[in-house]
C-alpha cells in the first residue's frame, strides 16, 4: 500500500514520501521497511521500479556478508519516469526505461583494452534506493544519478513489456560474454547449467549460429533448453555427455564451454569438454577468495 502523504511532482504522477524496500541488514537478513523516496538533483531521474530481476550476486552478497550493510540490492530495474530534474532533457514523467546501474568512461587504460568492468567509473553503482548505493531495485522508487542518465538509461520500445526489459543489464553480460569468448557462426557450444543466465547465453549463442548443448540436473530446465533451440540438453548423471559432444565434434570435443554454475565441480568437467585448442569461460565464479582446481596440463599442453 502506498504512504498516505503525496506529493505532486508531475501531472498524473504522484510519487510518496516514504516506500517500502527489502533492506539487507547482514549476512542472511533482508527486512521489509519503510524507507524515505530518494531525492533526486536537476540531472537525475525518479524511476517508479515495475519490475526487477534477482541477480545470482545479490543473492551471494546477501547469503554471505560479501558486503556492509544496510543496503537496499537489485540492478536490473525497469520502470516508469516519475520525476525528471530540470537538467534532464532526454526523459520526462511517464517514459518507460530500462537501467543499467554501471556505465565506463570509455577514456581510460582499461577501456582502451575493452576492460570496461575494470574501469574505476564502471566500478561505481549508479541508481541507488538509499543508504550505499547497491541498486536500489528492490525498492518502490529508485534513484538515478546523473552519469547514468546520460549514457545509462534505454527507453523501452512499444509491445516490450517492463518484465522483457528488466532483462537489459544481464542479457547485456552474456552478449559480452560471447564476445570475449570470440564465439564463431557454427561452433560447438556447452553451456553447463541451465539457469537464467544460462538460458540468457544458449539463445545468444543459437542466434549467432552456434550449436548448444545446455546441461542442467532439473528436467524442467531442460526442457526449457530444447524450447530455446538446445541442440540437445542434457542431465550428466544419466546421459553420456562426452559422446554426444564427441558425436558432434569428429571427436575433437567442445569448442567453448560456458560455466554458468557457482559448483566450482563444473570447471574440472569444463576442461575435459574442450576440445584441443578449445575455450572455458568462466561466468559464475563471482565470490571473492574462493579457489577452485584447475588441470595445468590443459591449459599449458593443450591450450584450452
Amino acid at each position: 500500500m502506498r504512504a498516505a502523504l503525496l506529493e505532486q511532482t508531475a501531472p498524473a504522477l504522484r510519487v510518496p514520501r516514504e516506500m517500502r524496500a527489502a533492506v539487507y541488514r547482514g549476512p542472511g537478513e533482508v527486512c521489509l521497511e519503510s524507507v524515505p523516496v530518494p531525492e533526486t538533483g536537476d540531472g537525475e531521474l525518479l524511476i517508479r521500479v515495475d519490475c526487477c530481476g534477482v541477480c545470482g550476486t545479490d543473492i551471494k552478497k546477501i547469503e554471505r556478508g560479501l558486503v556492509e550493510p544496510p543496503r537496499i540490492f537489485g540492478h536490473e530495474i525497469a520502470g516508469t519516469v516519475v520525476r525528471a530534474g530540470a537538467a534532464v532533457t532526454r526523459f520526462s514523467a511517464g517514459d518507460r526505461v530500462a537501467l543499467h546501474h554501471h556505465i565506463p568512461c570509455r577514456s581510460c587504460f582499461y577501456c582502451s583494452k575493452k576492460l570496461f568492468s575494470q574501469c574505476e567509473s564502471y566500478r561505481r553503482t549508479g541508481t541507488t534506493a538509499g543508504f550505499a548505493p547497491a541498486g536500489g531495485g528492490f525498492a518502490e522508487y529508485v534513484r538515478v544519478m546523473d552519469w547514468i542518465v546520460r549514457e545509462g538509461v534505454v527507453p523501452i520500445p512499444d509491445g516490450v513489456g517492463f518484465e522483457e526489459a528488466s532483462f537489459l543489464e544481464p542479457l547485456n553480460t552474456c552478449l559480452k560474454a560471447l564476445e570475449t569468448a570470440d564465439l564463431q557462426a557454427g561452433e560447438l557450444v556447452v553451456i553447463v547449467g541451465q539457469g537464467p543466465i544460462g538460458l540468457l547465453l544458449l539463445q545468444a549463442a543459437v542466434v549467432q549460429g552456434a550449436r548448444v548443448l545446455g546441461l542442467d540436473l532439473m528436467e524442467s530446465r531442460l526442457a526449457l533448453a530444447r524450447r530455446l533451440g538446445a541442440e540437445l540438453a542434457l542431465d550428466p548423471r544419466r546421459d553420456d555427455v562426452r559422446a554426444a559432444i564427441g558425436d558432434r565434434s569428429e571427436g575433437r570435443g567442445a569448442d567453448l564451454v560456458i560455466v554458468a554454475t557457482a559448483d566450482a565441480r563444473a570447471i574440472a568437467s569444463a576442461q575435459e569438454m574442450a576440445r584441443r585448442g578449445g575455450r572455458v569461460l568462466l561466468f559464475a565464479q563471482t565470490v571473492p577468495g574462493e579457489i577452485v582446481p584447475v588441470e595445468a596440463s590443459r591449459i599449458c599442453v593443450e591450450e584450452e
